[in-house]
């Protein structure tokens, strides 16, 4: 029995090298330490939805088979080679370092085989994430389709299945910016503020099985003026015969249960000393939420939610203050691209996805604005432990977007095709139902500056009713009309107050990009920028002192919440706090932690 052991030992530890030979990172760019950590065996191994949980699950990531073909060419017969999943083609952590472009299909193979113990009940096949339009295939029947690159999508492939092995092939097209589709700052010219583009499946691939009546989504809404949640549970097929139940614990206390029929929400009454979530102190609690049919319960899911508001009102001046719980909160926090040197859009591990929470946090801020980006459902988690409002931005698109210039109140808005309206509608209503439930988000954000911006007053109002729990921020930086909560500037380098709402709250959307090289951290050694640059840690860090003294006065004067640009360099750009391999704090962090929590607390 010994030997028999020893020798699968040796197989399996042959099987891993093989797997090892066939993939490497591509390219000499910088890399994080992270990707160094990389097991193909095990990629990214966390489970993906922390907030709608059930305890089986099978991982689709690592090796895959791929091919680059024409676009509009048939399932291939063979492929060129392995792609790591889930890292775009155009990743170095991808294996491939390949640019897709609009005129080709890049098609994905693997092979997967369905636990015995699944056997009876229905398989949904979930991607995390791909870029753009995807068609998806299992045993040569096509199961599903979707367009859309920063949201969740799942395809119920149950009667596609075979007993034995089965085989899953993806199809993906992304035209980048010579495309409509909302794209962020991807192009397939890289520079300035401009980055690479990512292409195909960039999240976790997994499988789940459930019963053959099973909850979808859930949908939390906490109310702390009548102190109590609401649950809309969402089904396969919504019947007025089911009956939910919603359990809220504390640590591993029952300390609330509601029930509904009928198809009505779940309304929980929270404990009278129920606690209040916020960046001092971000208390979650537990959920179970529980689906019967017929006295039965078929379905069950984990969750967790937080008592917690955002809303405004004005202070004792006249000024139109950002509220958290129904009082003042200075909200500040850098601008958060979410970008990696090594895996694009995708942290190499679950780690490096928390790492940037966690220096924010570290540095003193209680917020952060996600720029242009949608990221994995993980992050918002960590963002919820750890007590970070996050502003979420719609990211940009349309091709036509880097030449909308802004004028401020008299700007021209764009004039979008009808399909790019529609698929600009369509993708931000799925952005706002994938991340509603996250107690973090406290803004939306449906434009930045003039990119892509139009019907503005439109979308602000739609947005505005579609979730009446947060605020809208509706144009940051951009084309300003009287419209949604806010009025947010921008201006670099320093912070400039150069104009004032006072019916709505007037924030300052980005400033800073103090820049600093740091040689061997440099995406590219001889091509960098920031919007003012300095020689040392030293010299930055005064200067981002003399902006924080700057903008402790403006918030006297008016300002209701600042963001910082940026967590990390990002490609060319230099001016990030930390280098964009995240070797290096460039700033002093025992400084900026100290100022930055005397900003944070300057209204309370």
């Amino acid at each position: 029995m010994i030997k028999q052991l020893f020798s699968i030992g040796i197989a399996l530890s042959l099987f891993s090298q093989m797997l090892w030979a066939q993939w490497t990172p591509v390219g000499d760019r910088i890399k994080t330490s992270w990707a160094e950590k990389i097991d193909v065996n095990n990629v990214l191994p966390e489970y993906p939805r922390p907030i709608m949980e059930r305890s089986e699950w099978s991982n689709l990531n690592g090796l895959w088979k791929y091919a680059v073909l024409p676009l509009g060419k048939s399932i291939p017969d063979s492929f060129e080679g392995d792609i790591l999943v889930p890292f775009a083609v155009e990743s170095s952590l991808s294996g491939v370092g390949k640019t897709l472009g609009e005129d080709k299909e890049l098609w994905y193979q693997r092979e997967f085989v369905i636990p015995s113990k699944w056997r009876g009940k229905r398989i949904l096949l979930h991607f995390g994430a791909v870029d753009w339009k995807t068609e998806v295939w299992v045993n040569n029947i096509k199961v599903g389709e979707h367009t859309g690159g920063f949201t969740p999508f799942t395809f119920d492939i149950t009667q596609a299945l075979k007993n034995s092995e089965n085989n899953l092939v993806v199809k993906v097209w992304d035209p980048t910016e010579k495309g409509t589709q909302p794209r962020g700052k991807q192009v397939s010219n890289p520079h300035g503020i401009w980055y690479t583009p990512v292409s195909g499946i960039w999240q976790t691939v997994w499988l789940e099985p459930v019963s053959e009546h099973y909850i979808t989504d859930i949908k939390t809404t906490p109310d702390i003026d009548l102190n109590k949640v609401k649950v809309k549970v969402e089904t396969d097929d919504n019947r007025y015969s089911d009956k939910f139940e919603v359990k809220v614990f504390e640590g591993g206390r029952l300390v609330a249960v509601g029930t509904s029929i009928n198809g009505l929400p779940v309304e929980v009454s929270m404990p009278a000393d129920a606690k209040l979530w916020s960046p001092d102190e971000p208390f979650l609690y537990q959920m179970e939420v529980s689906l019967f049919e017929g006295g039965k319960r078929v379905d069950c899911v984990r969750s967790y939610m937080a008592m917690r508001k955002y809303s405004m009102k004005r202070d004792k001046k006249g000024i139109v203050r950002l509220q958290l719980n129904n009082k003042d909160l200075f909200q500040f926090g850098p601008l958060d691209q979410g970008w990696w040197p090594d895996g694009l859009y995708t942290a190499p591990t679950d780690e490096a996805l928390c790492y940037d929470i966690k220096k924010t946090k570290d540095l003193g801020f209680n917020m952060i604005r996600k720029h242009v980006k949608v990221e994995p459902a993980r992050w918002y988690t960590y963002c919820d432990q750890m007590g970070v409002i996050v502003w979420q931005d719609m990211p940009n698109g349309d091709k036509t977007l880097e030449w909308q210039r802004k004028k401020y109140f008299d700007g021209t808005e764009l004039a979008r095709s009808p399909e790019s309206e529609a698929t600009y509608r369509k993708e931000w209503k799925e952005i706002i139902d994938y991340l509603y439930s996250y107690p973090c988000i406290g803004t939306w954000v449906p434009f930045n500056e003039a990119w892509g911006q139009f019907k503005t007053s439109e979308i602000a109002e739609w947005t505005k009713q579609y979730d009446s729990t947060r605020l809208v921020n509706p144009a940051s930086g951009g084309n300003h009309y009287t419209c949604g909560d806010m009025l947010d500037l921008h201006n670099y380098p320093g912070p400039e107050m150069y104009l004032y709402d006072a019916q709505r709250a007037t924030v300052l959307g980005e400033y800073g990009g103090i820049g600093l090289v740091l040689k061997n951290h440099l995406w590219e050694p001889n091509r960098n920028w920031g919007y003012i640059q300095f020689n040392t840690s030293t010299e930055a860090t005064a200067e981002y002192l003399k902006y924080a003294e700057m903008l402790k006065e403006m918030i006297k004067q008016g300002f209701s919440a600042a963001v910082y640009t940026q967590t990390t360099d990002v490609e060319v750009e230099v001016n990030g706090l930390m280098t964009y391999d995240r070797k290096v704090i460039k700033l002093d962090e025992a400084t900026l932690k100290k100022i930055n929590n005397e900003i944070c607390k300057t209204l309370k």
